[in-house]
């Protein structure tokens, strides 16, 4: 500042100044970083300027595919399979019996054994899974592991019915090793994809099994996502073969609108009629209002069958997701209790009298599991009952519900009865449900031994728990259920009032029921909302403390109008039903010669206005919920696709729109005409050629192909049980006619599927770089030998179509199709065939 005072002031040295003020903070960057730069030992660069090059010319450097897998196999040792707390709960608990505390914390660190389900109809899983049987695992009885141990082949799960479920302990490196381990791989893989292999964990197969589903039944899946058991439910409804529609549904419903697609992913590979995804809370599942039998009102839609698989901690999982371990705490199941007892809660309301519900976590907690139970049995009185299922599922071993916890606060200590908890803790305690009743005689009442819990170590699975419980009379908190109870106290205080008889009062409860419905259907169905009223002694909740210590239950309060959490956010497409004048289904009816018998009216599109290109199927039932239930239900997707629009103009020599592959099978029964009776050998032409001309064909079919003009049709393989090389279950798939040629129009999936049926091979072709791997780590010359003729140029690993049968024979492809308009038609359609290139 002092040299700057004896400098002459004047306007050109003020102009140089701002400029070099201005300038100032770029000048000091620059000589810092310059600094900081050249300071540095070569290690720091910043920028892609300062970017260091690589040896060999700037190639990146390729990591050995060999250490990418034994990273991804290593991924689990990585975690801290410890957690001081959770060791502390559970010895706490009781809940694992005397002397098997190491093994059972030994099981909860081992890795979770693969375990998969054959999916699909009765007949295709059945001859599944003598393919299966017969030309892969009987195949694998000599395997050894890298130390020469004999590796234990795949075994049924004993406790699934049919032996479609199994249980495998190969890892990659033995899945990699084996030709004949690869095989069953890529059997499995093949299969995956096509849908009729489901990967699923053992445990979780339960719960559907223990609701005794029948095809009229009708489902609500409350927390579906990500859909595993909402398949097992659908196959259940269509346990007869050849039924089309079956009577019942299941609606498939989650609150999270990701999930929600990924549960139609799942659902959609059974190709059933019957299924409904919804987006909604569970906890605040709306009531659906469905015409009544004779078509002259609407009722309330209860379901036969409920299943509550709720969210959870999960600490059951530990086996397959280790990273529990670090993140579990007592708090967790303290936090998701009163959730799920909301949701199962609002499932008993949805529920019919007479109903089953399923209510199942992947937790080992008493406080998500017998606690939640307990609750919802004191709310409901009489009205609920557990059932007694240890005679289901013969050679599950499982161990009874506990009638006795403790709850862990923040502090570490544990307290028995929210009595013993001091006042100063009584912040802690989020729920006095999370206790077991204080009543003896009312505890023995409850039967929570019915209960099922399923250790890791019993077999070797994942930890779980399931009850089933059965709705005996409606619940005290609904007009029906308080007009039973007035009656009751009126005939046991004697009063003079005559008792009505079932004559009289049958009407009167249809009618409350009915008012009933019309207000929930008002309020959005929302009658499972709950207040969190505070009592007198400042607990959370609606419950009390008589002065003798009793716990009393106060009512749920009245419904209230609860806005739609999906409202102003991104609507589905409409779904647009034909009517009696829907210009379109004369073309489709008279083309295919389909039979008046069919439910036309159950068609519908996913648009409102424009060209109609794809055409859906429900059933009578889906299509009643969801013309009722338009404004108040978000649908996310129902039905199955059965037909596409094939061309742009009309035609009088070919239908507007194409079978699809996906719901032929529904409506098959209703197609008299453009149906092509094939062999097996036609079968395995029409799947691995493009084009195939008719003269390849077998006489029988050439014969019904003649006198067919150009357009979509329906070839059938009727299964031939005297041979035992033979498919054993009926094929069905689209295709074709053309003018000289004939082609099938099945999804790349389908297809490997329908080829494995018929004996002929599906290959995975191996990469460069899988080759590489198996020539490192295989034993033996043998091995590299099988792979060698498997060598492929692409880059990723894909499973190929099926080129070499049985007998070792080659199918020649055809490159193009026989007609412009054909051509036309594969460029449009979606699941078109891909060329042998491609």
């Amino acid at each position: 500042q002092d040299g700057c005072a004896h400098v002459k002031v004047n306007s050109s040295s003020l102009q140089s100044f701002a400029r070099w003020m201005r300038n100032f903070p770029a000048l000091v960057k620059h000589f810092c970083l310059r600094k900081f730069i050249s300071s540095s030992t070569g290690s720091v660069r910043m920028g892609r300027r300062w970017k260091k090059k690589r040896p060999g010319g700037g190639q990146r450097r390729e990591r050995g595919h060999q250490d990418q897998r034994q990273r991804a196999a290593e991924w689990q040792d990585t975690f801290v399979k410890e957690n001081k707390d959770f060791e502390r709960f559970y010895k706490e608990q009781g809940i694992v019996p005397e002397g098997e505390w190491d093994q059972f914390l030994e099981g909860l660190r081992s890795p979770l054994p693969a375990t998969f389900r054959i999916t699909g109809y009765k007949s295709h899983a059945q001859e599944l899974l003598r393919r299966l049987k017969g030309q892969y695992i009987s195949q694998l009885l000599d395997v050894t592991n890298e130390e020469g141990e004999l590796l234990e082949k795949p075994q049924p799960i004993p406790w699934y019915p049919d032996e479609l479920a199994w249980r495998t302990n190969y890892s990659r490196k033995d899945l990699r090793r084996s030709p004949a381990l690869a095989k069953f791989h890529d059997f499995l893989v093949t299969e995956t994809e096509t849908g009729n292999v489901s990967r699923q964990e053992a445990v979780s197969m339960i719960p559907p099994l223990l609701m005794d589903v029948q095809p009229h039944h009708k489902i609500l899946d409350m927390c579906a996502a990500p859909g595993s058991k909402t398949a097992q439910l659908i196959e259940m409804l269509h346990t007869e073969d050849g039924q089309s529609f079956p009577g019942g549904f299941v609606v498939a419903n989650d609150s999270d609108n990701k999930r929600c697609y990924m549960l139609v992913h799942q659902a959609k590979r059974l190709n059933s009629p019957c299924f409904l995804v919804t987006n909604h809370d569970a906890s605040q599942m709306p009531n659906m209002t469905v015409p009544t039998d004779d078509n002259s009102s609407t009722e309330m839609l209860t379901y036969d069958r409920v299943l509550c698989d709720v969210p959870c901690s999960g600490d059951g999982t530990m086996r397959k997701n280790p990273d529990v371990w670090k993140k579990w705490s007592p708090g967790q199941g303290q936090n998701l209790h009163n959730l799920q007892l909301r949701i199962v809660r609002r499932g008993m309301e949805l529920l019919r009298v007479g109903g089953q519900l399923v209510y199942s976590t992947c937790s080992l907690n008493p406080l998500e599991d017998e606690a939640v139970i307990a609750a919802l049995l004191s709310e409901c009185e009489d009205s609920v009952e557990l059932l007694d299922v240890s005679d289901k599922l013969v050679g599950l071993k499982r161990l009874p519900g506990v009638s006795s916890w403790k709850v862990m606060i923040k502090t570490g200590e544990f307290f028995s009865s929210y009595e013993d908890v001091p006042t100063d803790r009584h912040s802690n305690i989020r729920r006095v449900s999370m206790f077991p009743p204080s009543q003896p005689d009312k505890v023995k009442d409850m039967h929570l031994n019915k209960c099922i819990r399923i250790l890791p170590h019993h077999q070797d699975t994942g930890g779980f728990f399931v009850a089933v419980l059965r709705k005996t009379r409606a619940l005290p908190w609904t007009r029906q259920g308080k007009a039973e109870r007035r009656r009751e106290v009126a005939v046991a205080g004697g009063e003079a009032k005559p008792v009505e008889t079932s004559a009289n009062t049958a009407p009167a409860e249809e009618e409350a029921s009915s008012i009933e419905a019309d207000e929930a259907a008002k309020t959005g169905g929302k009658e499972s909302d709950r207040g969190c009223g505070k009592g007198n002694d400042g607990r959370k909740e609606t419950e009390a403390v008589k002065s003798d210590g009793s716990e009393s239950l106060t009512r749920p309060p009245p419904a209230k109008k609860a806005k739609l959490t999906w409202e102003g956010t991104y609507k589905e497409d409409p779904f647009v039903f034909f009517t009696e004048d829907e210009e379109l289904w004369p073309i489709m009816r008279d083309f295919y010669q389909i039979s008046d018998t069919f439910p036309n009216l159950q068609l519908l599109v996913r648009c409102s206005e424009g060209k109609k290109r794809t055409v859906y199927l429900v059933s009578k039932a889906i299509k009643d919920i969801l013309q009722h239930n338009e404004n108040s239900l978000k649908v996310i997707n129902c039905g199955v696709r059965v037909m596409v629009r094939s061309r742009n103009d009309k035609s009088k020599v070919m239908s507007l729109f194409r079978l699809a592959q996906e719901g032929i099978p529904t409506l098959l029964p209703y197609i008299n005409g453009r149906r092509v009776g094939i062999k097996q050998e036609d079968a395995i032409l029409l799947l691995t050629e493009e084009n195939p001309h008719i003269h390849k064909l077998s006489p029988e079919a050439r014969d019904q192909l003649k006198p067919l003009e150009e357009g979509s049709i329906v070839m059938v393989y009727e299964p031939d049980m005297s041979n035992p090389d033979a498919v054993h279950c009926k094929m069905v798939f689209v295709g074709w006619r053309g003018k000289v040629t004939v082609r099938s129009f099945v999804p790349k999936n389908d297809r490997r599927h329908f080829l494995l049926l018929c004996g002929v091979e599906v290959e995975v072709r191996q990469t460069k770089r899988r080759q590489l791997a198996l020539q490192r780590e295989a034993q033996g010359q043998s091995a590299k030998e099988d792979w060698d003729g498997s060598n492929d140029e692409g880059a990723g690993e894909d499973v190929a179509m099926a080129t070499r049968s049985d007998d070792e024979t080659t199918a020649p492809a055809c490159s193009s199709a026989d007609t412009a308009e054909e051509q036309e038609t594969s460029a449009i359609d979606s699941d078109a065939q891909p060329s042998r290139k491609d």
